[in-house]
């Protein structure tokens, strides 16, 4: 794991580029062990060593229409996803096109002639489903560089789906990836910290700045790749990405490993001795484990910023604070004939062109925005998609009666927007030994579809958190599944606190599971359970309420209000990740319930015995202030005297106090850390430590060092 090195002589703020060099070739060296013709990905990996390695050798023969349909299979089908695809396909016509056999490239360029670029051009076939989510954050930026990328590469050509010009698609796409940024440097990402998706932005952004021919598109994609980084380095230990995220899933959280992060993370910052994740020839996958590395691994134009593997690599105590977001409350007052408010700041409710805007948050189902989604799904044949299943469902039933559907959405607001990713404060602490992260009382009370509300991070293995699950455990492989609710997201979020080292977290459905089936996917379990996987920790202890484990030098005291017992899932059953002892902790009796957690080490603590010694005997008070009539709980009140952080106390709503001292718990700049401080509404990031600087200006975007 040596460290970057820039020469002194010619300090241009950017990692060393012979580390840069041998950190490239690290990755491909394991990636090019396997060979997988139909994965793209494996593909682009060997291409690529043979460009640096005469020696090296590709079978393109191996190449037959097969295995090019399989690497077409979503996008000739109009499935989700395929736009990760296309993005690939753009990666080998760029780089790698003069070495492709002639079928595979006319099987690539007919791709890229055919594919529809955006949700408002017509739509496929009759009888054939578009099942693609342009909308989110990731897919949004990925469906317009591809779009941008493509007519670049075949300007002349017109385009089926919309009838363009490969030039006009450069040019519409050029306005909506500006848009994309302008708002992303206002707000910082909706998918928060996403150990899933981050990495799903990374690569567009770097294709952007590696192949796009307008010079300040690519510099300004290069800026928001670094802040890509900035962002993985802050809230990654060990090069585990553990800290909360807007959306994740199971098969990430659990383990470093199987992130979409972690190839990425391994060869910018190189903290792990984990191996590299080698492509199983699955290109198919929603997203595969090698993505971020394979196009860090082909850049020549893009280096990583020194600083930010610095910040990756920094072993001191670090607090940061981030506010991200937009601000959406569906539970405001309407007004009595339900037309939506006038937003101070000027965004519109009703506006057809804001529908990608409001629906990248996953806005579509706040009542202000019901008017404006129904209008989109039906002006665009959209009703169809498996993704706009749960409201095609309420309106089979009740109609197309707006104010009615609005009055729903309102009075079921808790419920129905389980995807919503409106404004977070994150707070996150971390050294050497450990990392705690939490979304500060975050929509507490609501259902969640895919949001992870903190977590404990030892090493790339060892983690802790808690959920409220949205049923109970299945028996099949559904535990791990993106779909399943059992760990995946949360029935309903809880109000959790964090205060340096110790986050109070709070259980407190605010609505009871509902009886009518087209509401039966917002059901819950009546219980709330941590992930503690005690074979990847060295010591494992339950002592009471109290559940302690140590990791190395690093420790964690995890307590529940009410009693817990380990669950058993046989491996033979259940799908539980290769884990054989327990990992379930469970705290049946209902699903409001408490916990409090606490890291230490060390360093702060000496021994493991120490620290068990110091939170056994820290005092913890519980005031359950019960159900109330509208069926939401009513929150606790808590007061945990933290040995490291003094006396804190919170209730079911307002501040936490710290020592009876007020603490701010949102409100928060866009970024603040020892590093940088981003106050909010800013987009210039001015980056220093002891050995340099570095400054992004996403506005503008220009990424340079200061000194230089």
């Amino acid at each position: 794991m040596d460290a970057p090195r820039t020469d002194a002589a010619d300090d241009d703020g950017l990692v060393d580029a012979g580390w840069w060099r041998g950190r490239q070739d690290a990755y491909l060296a394991a990636a090019t062990t396997v060979r997988h013709p139909g994965s793209v990905l494996n593909l682009l990996d060997h291409l690529e060593r043979a460009r640096r390695d005469p020696a090296h050798t590709v079978d393109l023969g191996a190449l037959t229409p097969e295995v090019v349909a399989g690497w077409c299979r979503r996008i000739d089908g109009w499935l989700d996803c395929a736009d990760f695809d296309v993005l690939r396909l753009l990666l080998l016509w760029y780089a790698d096109r003069e070495a492709l056999p002639g079928p595979v490239v006319a099987a690539v360029r007919d791709r890229l002639l055919g594919f529809r670029y955006w949700y408002t051009d017509p739509g496929p076939p009759e009888g054939t489903v578009d099942a693609r989510w342009y909308w989110s954050e990731n897919h949004r930026l990925i469906f317009h560089a591809v779009e941008h990328l493509a007519g670049q590469a075949l300007p002349d050509a017109t385009f089926a789906a919309a009838g363009l010009t490969g030039a006009e698609h450069v040019a519409r796409s050029a306005a909506a990836l500006a848009s994309w940024f302008d708002e992303k440097a206002a707000d910082g990402f909706s998918e928060w910290h996403s150990d899933a998706y981050a990495g799903k932005d990374l690569v567009p952004l770097l294709a952007l700045a590696e192949w796009a021919a307008d010079d300040a598109l690519a510099a300004r994609a290069a800026t928001f790749a670094d802040l890509v980084l900035l962002d993985l380095a802050t809230h990654s230990h060990r090069d585990n990405l553990g800290s909360t995220h807007g959306r994740s899933y199971m098969r990430f959280k659990a383990t470093a490993p199987t992130q979409a992060t972690f190839s990425a993370l391994k060869l910018c910052f190189d903290r792990t001795d984990q191996p590299w994740p080698l492509d199983d020839g699955d290109d198919r996958e929603l997203l595969p484990l090698t993505e971020g590395a394979t196009f860090l691994a082909r850049c020549r134009r893009y280096r990583p910023p020194a600083i930010v593997v610095r910040i990756a690599r920094a072993d001191t105590e670090v607090l940061d604070r981030e506010g991200m977001g937009t601000t959406l409350d569906p539970a405001e007052p309407p007004p009595p004939d339900w037309t939506p408010p006038e937003r101070a700041d000027g965004l519109s409710y009703t506006d057809p062109a804001m529908v990608p805007f409001w629906w990248d948050r996953g806005a579509l189902t706040p009542w202000q925005l019901v008017p404006l989604t129904l209008d989109a799904l039906d002006r665009h044949r959209l009703w169809d998609g498996h993704l706009f299943a749960h409201i095609r469902g309420v309106r089979d039933v009740l109609g197309d009666d707006r104010p009615t559907l609005q009055g729903l959405a309102h009075g079921l607001h808790r419920m129905v927007n389980a995807g919503l990713l409106t404004r977070v404060d994150t707070c996150t602490w971390r050294n050497g030994h450990g990392m705690l992260s939490t979304a500060q009382s975050y929509r507490p009370g609501c259902a969640g579809y895919q949001h992870h509300a903190w977590q404990a991070t030892l090493d790339e293995h060892a983690v802790v958190f808690t959920t409220h699950p949205g049923h109970g455990p299945t028996a099949r492989a559904g535990d791990y599944l993106d779909g399943d609710r059992y760990w995946t997201g949360s029935g309903t979020l809880p109000r959790a606190v964090q205060h340096g080292r110790a986050v109070v977290v709070q259980y407190t459905p605010g609505f009871t599971p509902p009886d009518l089936d087209v509401l039966a996917g917002f059901a819950y379990a009546g219980e709330t359970h941590a992930y503690v996987p005690t074979e990847r920790f060295d010591e494992v202890d339950l002592d009471g309420h109290w559940t302690f484990a140590r990791r190395r030098d690093g420790y964690v005291a995890l307590w529940s209000w009410r009693p817990v017992a380990w669950r058993a899932h046989d491996p033979a059953v259940t799908f539980t990740n290769g884990l054989a002892e327990p990992f379930d902790l469970v705290a049946e009796g209902g699903p409001e319930n408490v916990w409090v957690c606490e890291v230490g080490d060390v360093d702060r603590w000496g021994s493991y015995a120490a620290f068990r010694a110091a939170v056994t005997a820290a005092a913890i008070d519980v005031e359950d202030h019960g159900w109330g009539d509208d069926g939401a709980h009513r929150g606790f009140t808590v007061a945990y005297a933290s040995p490291a952080e003094g006396r804190l106390e919170i209730g079911p709503t307002g501040p936490l106090r710290v020592d009876g001292e007020e603490v701010p718990i949102d409100g928060y700049p866009r970024l603040a850390n020892p590093w940088v401080t981003v106050p909010e509404g800013s987009a210039r990031y001015e980056l220093t430590d002891v050995e340099g600087a570095w400054t992004l200006d996403l506005i503008a975007g220009r990424r340079f060092c200061p000194s230089a």
